[in-house]
């Protein structure tokens, strides 16, 4: 299984909006996504996900820094680079996060669970919203 992850890895890494159609290759036909936003089941719902992100988003790229391997089960951890196309298309983004993959017999991706925290990698980063889920945060914390 450490290949398979690995070439999972390599493959996120080097995602574009082209390498998307290559998801039949890494993910089994009914594969399971979740994310804080969607979660779909199937190869061309997940490409569509990912899709939308070259469109929403500038330069959009993932970094692996770090990975745990426990039989079929993988986790990986990730920075996420990207600079918005409507909002502040100058600043760059980043948001750190994890994914938990469980893996089939043939090594692609049967379940794929992403895992970070849209308050404060996003949604602090937006300009109306931001200011507000900042307020939230101090008064929570206060």
């Amino acid at each position: 299984m450490s290949h398979a992850v690995e070439k999972i890895a390599v493959f996120f890494e080097t995602l574009t909006p082209q390498s998307v159609e290559r998801f039949p290759e890494f993910y089994t036909e009914d594969a399971y996504f979740k994310d804080p936003f969607n979660e779909v089941r199937g190869i061309l719902p997940i490409q569509r996900i990912f899709r939308h992100m070259y469109v929403n988003l500038h330069e959009p790229r993932f970094v692996v820094t770090g990975r745990v391997v426990e039989g079929e089960q993988v986790l990986l951890t990730w920075d996420f680079h990207f600079r918005f196309r409507k909002f502040s298309p100058d600043k760059p983004q980043l948001i750190r996060g994890a994914t938990h993959l469980r893996l089939a017999q043939d090594g692609r991706i049967r379940s794929h669970r992403d895992y970070w925290d849209a308050a404060e990698e996003l949604y602090e980063k937006l300009p109306l919203v931001g200011g507000l889920m900042r307020w939230l945060k101090r008064r929570a914390n206060s």
